[in-house]
């Protein structure tokens, strides 16, 4: 008798395979429609509705309801818990039995009262192990509880995924029942599936690809779905091909299971605890399935909501911790409570990278970092996926992007093979990490993606030999309107506490002081200010007055009599011009203004040099149409430059506000468009080196995006934008697309266009988008997406930006500092009785380059008596300086940025001073241990 013919035509016997294994087809005869075997209905199914996300022992005491497969329950937020008793058959005794269980939105199953598997069809989670074996003792009835949140894995959007949730939207139960789980079958499955992702993988040019299709060909010629004792020989045949392993040259794949939870996005934060329990207990019962599985996570914040929520899942997490299946990694502060720090710094999906990090890593012992969202650029494609990144001050730390491009695979050979094609630096790095499980909405890896991948594990023609599990969260700055207003209600909360330990700062501050009552000004910036300020009055008016207040300190505010001494400086002379133009003068800058608002010209009087290029307007507002290709509230596409429409006012609207004096205004009104408008006052201070522009707006558009541009009569290649702890330089013009897809970059505080000898700086207290182009400045205001949150920046928005021209660069002129003063005003509190007689500094430094950022409270500070001080060098140049301190030290010590002592940073107080030494933009940390009090 002839052999059978060793392969067929390459399609056919490609097809042939896909059949056998497929979900949708020929399901009455082939391999799929044997997954699962006998099943029965659940005995007793009952459930009931709730509005609120109940604890457990609350939820079983409630009235539950008869229900049935088939049955609708919501809406969209809503929690429906079900009562599932079941009884399994005698005849099953032997066999594998599971809990099939499929419906919309994400369930958790109770077991004897304590989570045991999050259930999810999104997620590939739709049956639940009762047992691996039934035994001849074990019993046959037992009860369990579903919990199902009214919301898929990532929310409930109306239409499409990021779509604002659709509230009324309702769900359904659509299989609840007792099932045989053929084992042998999923495994015989995972390797037909592998087999021909191999096959289509490596192409028809290749041998292996041959030899993966022969051998899933000769499979399916074996095997019976009908008759399980067929099995073990195509499972030989498959076991064959894989132990076929591949050379020591061969790239090698770090597998690390993934579960990215978003803190909060298309979904609340309330349900993010849920979603963590779901998706964490199911890694845990894969943990225990799969002994040699390692599980790392990093969610810090979300750690702890599990700890206080589900306290009985929280000490199996650290059960599995000791056993060194549970890895806690990251860097975050979750660490300690597990016993160790970590060395590595892990953000698959941010919206940035401060070139500050690798210093802040430094400080925090951390020297590798592994990220991921760079890669999804749609203008260019970053050249390395590993390699050193050297920030803003030289240190420098090794950093991994998984050149898969996604931190969601799920173990298939396509994902695989494009990590080894993907890597940039192969030759000289030999090794990638690979992202795999459900994430985003949470959902993590799942037992199949794990089959898959020990299979493929050390295979001929793959990459090799490795597992792990990480979990990860990142909160993103893109969500539904009800994250956003849980953020409001937390800010308020925030703001309200913050005001009472202020005023409890304030009355330890004037302890044991004698003097009047009245008003304390409180300076929190390590510089003197000189400033005008509205002070309040009895009756709730205000008055101006020029206050001096010492660095980080306070002085109390002299009797009403004596607010308006002599001026040391011009006062402010105000002019409006017969054509409805008005001009502002403060000696230092002058400020011309048209009938409509618009700058005109803005002159820094010393020289007489103007800033505002010639025949142009400055405060120019700009709308242009934004309509990006999907992603509403993330993206900004650079074709929306090409639809720029300026916003022209009507002329007359300009009227002289504040008069003069100490302060001089003028204030208009601007239709943006037919549903939205802008008032302004523009304000000039004495002795104030800009003029700010406060602004608030009543934003009420769809797919628009407002900006102001002020067009500079100034020339240079570079623009400079601060960051965090420093700044950077980025070209104002297009050569390359590397440049181009820059159009829009991030600023902090402020930007600057300088020349030799000349620069123009646009000072912010709270919008990050910036640009320059050309000599043209320009700051984004407002955007108005419709996804996932339909009411994004809609209503009333208030906010202050600035403009600063200067002599000389930026740094000697006291940008740094001007822009700390708009971010960061005067404080007036009231003072308690009795009110200090004299002004008073706690810090001071005495060098303009360097910034005294934070003082805090050390974190483990015996009585409170221990602080910490953050200062950074913001010049970028190699600088000593003395601080200077008022407090009572005992000791001063160099720490790192989680507040451990440098055995060698003791430092020496000479007369209430220390010496410090800064190299460009380093951040150093000091800890002062203060005096005990006297008994």
């Amino acid at each position: 008798m002839a052999a059978a013919p060793a392969l067929k035509h390459w399609r056919t016997t490609l097809e042939r395979v896909e059949k056998f294994v497929s979900p949708l087809y020929f399901t009455d005869c082939n391999l799929r429609g044997r997954l699962f075997g006998a099943s029965c209905p659940v005995a007793v199914l009952s459930s009931f509705l709730t509005p609120e996300r109940l604890p457990y022992q609350e939820a079983v005491q409630r009235d539950f309801r008869p229900a049935q497969v088939g049955d609708s329950f919501g809406p969209t937020w809503w929690t429906c818990w079900f009562r599932v008793e079941l009884t399994i058959p005698e005849a099953w005794v032997g066999q594998e039995v599971h809990l099939c269980w499929e419906s919309d939105g994400e369930g958790l199953v109770w077991r004897d009262g304590e989570p045991v598997q999050g259930l999810t069809k999104e997620g590939e989670k739709t049956s639940y192990v009762l047992t691996d074996r039934l035994g001849e003792r074990d019993p046959r009835s037992l009860t369990l509880y579903v919990e199902v949140a009214c919301n898929g894995l990532l929310g409930a959007g109306k239409g499409s995924m990021i779509a604002a949730p659709d509230p009324e939207k309702m769900f359904q139960l659509s299989r609840a029942e007792l099932a045989v789980f053929h084992r042998d079958v999923h495994m015989l499955l995972v390797d037909l599936e592998l087999l021909l992702g191999i096959a289509k993988g490596l192409g028809k040019d290749n041998q292996r690809s041959f030899q993966a299709l022969y051998t899933a060909n000769q499979m399916v010629n074996v095997c019976d779905p009908a008759q399980p004792e067929t099995f073990p020989v195509a499972q030989a045949l498959a076991s064959r091909f894989f132990g076929q392993h591949g050379g020591e040259s061969q790239h090698t794949i770090h597998a690390t299971g993934h579960c990215h939870i978003d803190t909060a996005w298309l979904w609340p934060f309330k349900e993010t605890v849920r979603k963590c329990a779901r998706s964490w207990v199911t890694a845990l019962q894969l943990m225990e399935r799969n002994p040699e599985f390692i599980f790392a996570c990093s969610q810090a914040q979300q750690l702890e909501w599990v700890k206080s929520r589900y306290p009985g899942l929280y000490s199996r997490i650290q059960e599995f911790a000791c056993r060194g299946q549970f890895v806690p990694v990251g860097g975050t502060w979750v660490e300690m409570e597990f016993g160790k720090m970590c060395s590595e710094f892990w953000l698959p999906d941010t919206f940035g990278y401060s070139a500050q990090l690798p210093q802040i890593m430094h400080g925090c012992g951390i020297r590798r970092f592994l990220t991921q969202k760079l890669s999804w650029n749609l203008v260019n494609s970053f050249p390395h996926h590993t390699f050193f990144w050297e920030g803003l001050d030289g240190s420098r730390v090794l950093v991994h992007f998984p050149p898969g491009d996604s931190y969601g695979m799920q173990g298939s050979v396509e994902e695989v093979l494009k990590t080894v094609a993907n890597n940039r630096d192969k030759g000289r790095a030999n090794h990638s990490a690979f992202l795999f499980g459900f994430g985003d909405g949470g959902g993590g890896p799942t037992q199949t993606m794990l089959d898959r991948l020990k299979r493929l594990s050390n295979t001929d023609g793959l990459p090799r030999l490795l597992l792990l599990n990480q979990f990860h969260d990142v909160v993103t700055g893109s969500c539904i309107q009800m994250v956003a207003e849980e953020a409001m209600c937390h800010y308020e909360d925030i703001r309200s506490h913050g005001n009472t330990l202020l005023s409890a700062a304030a009355a330890a501050l004037c302890a044991g002081e004698p003097g009047p009552e009245g008003l304390l000004i409180v300076n929190t910036l390590p510089w003197k200010r000189i400033e005008v300020m509205a002070l309040p009055k009895p009756g709730g008016a205000h008055s101006l007055a020029l206050v001096t207040v010492p660095s980080m300190g306070y002085a109390p505010v002299p009797p009403p009599t004596s607010l308006q001494p002599l001026l040391p400086q011009q006062p402010v002379f105000v002019v409006q011009e017969t054509d409805g133009s008005v001009t502002l003068d403060n000696g230092i800058i002058r400020v011309k203004l048209d009938p409509t608002g618009r700058l005109t010209s803005l002159v820094l009087v010393a020289s007489g040099r103007e800033a505002i290029a010639e025949g142009a307007v400055g405060n120019q507002f700009v709308l242009f149409d934004d309509v990006p290709l999907y992603w509403d509230a993330w993206d900004v596409m650079d074709y929306h430059l090409e639809t720029r429409k300026p916003v022209l006012g009507q002329a007359g609207t300009l009227a002289v506000g504040t008069e003069g004096g100490l302060r001089g205004s003028a204030w208009f009104l601007l239709q943006i468009s037919p549903n939205s408008r802008l008032s302004q006052e523009v304000v000039l201070d004495v002795g104030c080196p800009y003029v700010r522009f406060h602004t608030e707006v009543h934003w009420h558009e769809a797919h628009k995006f407002l900006k102001v541009e002020f067009p500079a009569r100034v020339r240079s290649s570079q623009a400079t934008y601060e960051i965090q702890f420093g700044h950077l330089q980025r070209p104002t013009h297009y050569n390359t697309s590397w440049d181009w897809a820059r159009f829009e970059v991030w600023a902090h505080r402020w930007m600057d266009l300088s020349e030799h000898g000349f620069g123009l700086a646009l000072l912010n207290d709270c919008k990050y988008g910036a640009s320059v182009r050309g000599s043209i400045l320009s700051l984004s205001l407002l955007r108005a997406p419709k996804a996932p949150d339909a009411t994004a920046d809609t209503g009333r928005h208030e906010f202050t930006y600035a403009l600063m021209p200067h002599k000389g660069s930026f740094q000697d002129a006291g940008v740094i500092q001007a822009a700390y003063s708009l971010n960061f005003p005067l404080l007036a509190l009231p003072a308690p009785s009795p009110a200090p007689a004299t002004s008073w500094s706690a810090f001071s430094v005495s060098s303009p380059a360097v910034v005294l950022e934070t003082v805090k409270q050390a974190e483990s500070s015996p009585q409170r008596r221990s602080l910490v001080l953050r200062l950074y060098e913001a010049h970028g140049s190699h600088v000593d300086c003395w601080l200077h301190l008022s407090l009572p030290v005992q000791e001063a010590i160099l720490c790192d940025l989680l507040e451990r002592p440098d055995p060698a940073g003791h430092l020496t107080l000479r007369d209430n001073r220390l010496k410090l030494t800064f190299s460009p933009f380093q951040v150093l940390s000091l800890l002062l241990v203060l005096q005990p009090p006297p008994h």
